[in-house]
């Protein structure tokens, strides 16, 4: 499955991105920004994990690639903890190489990502937690539609909850829709 963005693609995980992710999991800042340590296993360890989680993927967790258009991986993003119940999620998401931040390539593979939840699933509230001193990440979510809903402490973390609910995605598309030139 691939979904194209207007300056990414997304498309499933595969060995190959391995090392990017082995990379990206034990940058120091990368971690910082993700609220967790850096990794601390062998590449050759976390190898085997990861072609066993391509093998067997969790049944409440969607992963993608970011690619860029000419096909080089920046990041990854997914939804996870999928309540069908609640016909919610969680959203994730990491560009992990810095020479693609602050270009608008997270915002594509958000909105790449919400258009495909909300088309193509039975998902009708999607959430997150960003560190509340994130200011980046929480004004690229605001861009893509997210509202803030309060605060979170988790891990020693303080986090500022964001989401988005299909009625209000519905109707930011059909606004976009109608500035859009023909």
């Amino acid at each position: 499955m691939q979904l194209q963005g207007n300056k990414i693609v997304l498309r499933e995980k595969r060995v190959t991105d391995a090392a990017d992710d082995y990379t990206w999991s034990t940058d120091e800042e990368l971690s910082r920004l993700d609220a967790t340590r850096p990794l601390s296993l062998s590449f050759q360890h976390v190898l085997t994990l990861y072609e066993e989680e391509l093998l067997y993927p969790p049944s409440r967790r969607v992963r993608f690639a970011i690619d860029t258009l000419d096909g080089k991986h920046i990041g990854n993003c997914m939804f996870y903890d999928i309540n069908e119940a609640s016909a919610a999620a969680e959203l994730g998401i990491m560009v992990g190489d810095r020479g693609y931040w602050n270009r608008s390539y997270g915002t594509d593979a958000v909105e790449t990502l919400l258009r495909y939840i909300f088309t193509q699933t039975k998902l009708r509230r999607i959430y997150l937690h960003t560190l509340d001193w994130n200011i980046r990440a929480q004004k690229a979510f605001e861009k893509c539609g997210f509202q803030a809903t309060g605060r979170v402490r988790r891990n020693g973390y303080n986090f500022i909850s964001m989401e988005i609910h299909k009625p209000g995605w519905e109707q930011r598309v059909a606004k976009h829709a109608e500035h859009t030139p023909a």
